[in-house]
């Protein structure tokens, strides 16, 4: 299961911390809030290849992590 999310530097986030309570969890949101870039980091922190065009201001790295 996972508990939180940490995002730094990826896509449109420069940072981001997410926490989940225990049990079945939904995101919802508009068109553009931001849903499929969650769950690319979230891709890429299990393994996912990526490039330097995800990175939110062309620094060197990102930061993901998952618990």
């Amino acid at each position: 299961m996972i508990r939180r999310i940490y995002i730094k530097n990826y896509a449109l986030i420069q940072e981001l911390e997410l926490e989940f309570p225990k049990g079945f969890i939904v995101i919802t949101g508009e068109t553009g809030s931001g849903k499929s870039i969650l769950l690319g980091a979230l891709q890429l922190a299990l393994g996912a290849r990526a490039d330097h065009s995800i990175l939110f201001n062309k620094e060197d790295k990102c930061v993901l992590e998952v618990e």
